[in-house]
């Protein structure tokens, strides 16, 4: 449970965010009013593997694809995908 200034959101790594991170989820606490951009910073300061791969990352927000700009909630589950390319 997060006090009134904060929010915890826990974030999962998929396919080869995972294996750069080590780690299939993570939990982060966070301010109000923060967006996944600002997640996203939090995560290259918290794991040094993620600055790599961490710029462009598909996110999802409780099953649902966002933009950076979504502020998060209290519990949210935050999905991180590498950017799909094809051709």
């Amino acid at each position: 449970m997060s006090d009134a200034g904060t929010i915890a959101v826990t974030v999962k790594f998929f396919a080869s965010y995972r294996e750069e991170v080590g780690e299939e989820a993570v939990d982060v606490r966070l301010g109000r009013g923060e967006t996944v951009a600002d997640l996203l910073e939090t995560l290259r300061i918290r794991l040094p593997r993620w600055r790599a791969y961490g710029h462009a990352p598909m996110v999802a927000r409780n099953l649902e694809y966002v933009a950076t700009t979504e502020e998060l909630c209290d519990g949210d589950e935050i999905a991180l995908f590498p950017p799909v390319s094809g051709g």
